[in-house]
């Protein structure tokens, strides 16, 4: 195994000063350039992050190895143990961060009434809802971090890990249901003559989210097995939902002059917009920026060759996080799109995962020890019996060149089609490669999805919906 990568000196020197003066400028009342001070407390939590995800993986993974979570590079023709579970360092201490961020969004409050001690509380007019809410996905976040290192313990089936992000998402429905969240949606223009404007979707819409919550985990975790392939998944969503988010700051009225605001006080005259959609996207991008942080620094180890595995830990966190920002945030429609290659994925191994198409226990492409290229894997079809359903199946994927079907040419019978992924597609479509280009295709393939999320949402979707896109 490769030697286990340090963060150089002089960065960390750098990163660690500039993450504790945007942490302790409000405290120390010093200059902005903002009128969002939590925002920018907000980012140096998320430098702190990443600093200290980078610091604690090779510091904490004999410790791992020692406890038994570790796991071999199946990729690899060494044997050497390496940490597994990582993603346990990067959950602690994304949910220890956001905990010690929780004063800094209502500092503006204590500020305002440190002269009059608690009588802002005895008022009402401190935003208890507000901190429910960002409580509540805190809680999402333990129960999911918990749930995930139980997966990576005992390694729990797939037919009972599915329904485990359910029970985690349950303190974000209930807070959505007590701030009394809207469950409508909006059709587009050619259907309103039809069903109307909108349609009431009641208990349904929960029913929507939970499965949101399932999906986001899940997806991110199907599509694996390569190094760098899961973190940077969950990194480039990240890095998605945040810039969308960015695009409903207004941006014209926060920017500071010396003592002078630009164009107003903050919340006040909005460009566009309301200030509760405002602050439903600053929720959001408080969430995504600390979970850009710990992604960033698990990616460091884990990329090609990896010196450390995320495990399904971090799979169910992120995919949780994630889930928490557009439900939270009120833009669980725009958050699927950044899933694009997830869904596809999905789609795409449904056969397997129903087991139409037999669906071995590893699904990783092959190595070629010669070359030490990797080669599209294949389920065996030759012991299994005879069915039209499977057979047509794969007729139409092998169509859409999405699968490579192997034929005995007496019988004309299917005995083999490669694995049903994104990775083996890619080998299909490219040939051979080595792992380090296959995961650089994927993340290419990712942010693809993402620039086209940005072009149906604030495009396309402009022909068959009205009002502002933004």
């Amino acid at each position: 195994m490769p030697p286990p990568r340090r963060l150089p000196r002089l960065l960390t020197i750098s990163l660690l000063p500039l993450s504790l003066a945007l942490i302790l400028r409000p405290l120390l009342k010093l200059p902005s350039s903002l009128a969002l001070p939590a925002l920018e407390t907000n980012l140096g939590f998320a430098i702190l992050a990443f600093v200290a995800v980078v610091h604690l993986i090779p510091a904490l993974g004999e410790n791992f190895i020692k406890a038994g979570l570790k796991g071999r590079d199946m990729l690899k023709t060494y044997d050497d143990p390496i940490p597994e579970c990582q993603g346990l360092i990067c959950a602690a201490v994304y949910i220890t961060l956001l905990t010690l961020f929780i004063p800094f969004p209502f500092s503006s409050f204590f500020a305002r009434d440190r002269d009059t001690s608690l009588a802002g509380l005895a008022k009402g007019d401190f935003p208890h809802q507000q901190l429910a809410t960002y409580l509540s996905a805190l809680l999402s976040f333990l129960a999911a971090t918990m749930l995930g290192l139980l997966d990576d313990l005992f390694d729990i089936r797939w037919r009972y890990k599915l329904p485990i992000p359910i029970i985690a998402s349950i303190p974000l429905l209930m807070v959505y249901y007590a701030e009394q969240g809207l469950t409508t949606v909006v059709l587009p223009i050619p259907l309103r003559p039809f069903f109307g404007t909108i349609v009431q979707l009641g208990p349904l819409y929960y029913v929507y989210m939970s499965l949101l919550s399932t999906f986001c985990t899940n997806a991110i975790n199907i599509l694996a097995g390569i190094n760098g392939v899961e973190v940077g998944q969950a990194l480039i969503i990240s890095l998605s939902v945040a810039l969308n988010d960015l695009l409903y700051l207004p941006w014209p009225y926060t920017l500071r002059v010396g003592s002078k605001v630009l164009g107003g006080e903050w919340g006040a005259g909005l460009a566009f917009g309301s200030k509760e959609l405002v602050e439903r996207h600053l929720l959001s991008l408080y969430f995504m920026l600390p979970l850009i942080g710990v992604c960033a620094g698990l990616m460091f180890h884990n990329w090609y060759p990896a010196r450390a595995f995320p495990g399904d830990t971090l799979c169910y966190f992120t995919g949780m996080a994630i889930a928490a920002a557009g439900i939270l945030g009120h833009f669980s429609k725009t958050l699927l799109l950044f899933f694009i290659p997830q869904i596809f994925n999905f789609l795409l191994s449904c056969p397997q995962l129903f087991l139409i198409v037999p669906c071995p226990r590893h699904r990783l492409p092959k190595l070629n020890k010669d070359t030490m290229l990797l080669n599209t894997s294949e389920a065996d079809l030759s012991n299994e019996p005879p069915s039209s359903l499977r057979d047509l199946v794969l007729q139409l994927l092998a169509f859409l060149r999405l699968t490579r079907l192997t034929t005995d040419l007496k019988t004309g019978r299917i005995t083999a089609c490669t694995n049903l992924t994104i990775l083996n597609v890619l080998l299909y479509w490219f040939g051979p490669m080595s792992e380090e280009d296959l995961v650089v295709r994927v993340m290419l393939t990712q942010c693809a999805g993402s620039a086209l999320a940005f072009v149906v949402r604030y495009g396309v979707a402009g022909l068959i919906y009205d009002g502002d896109r933004r």
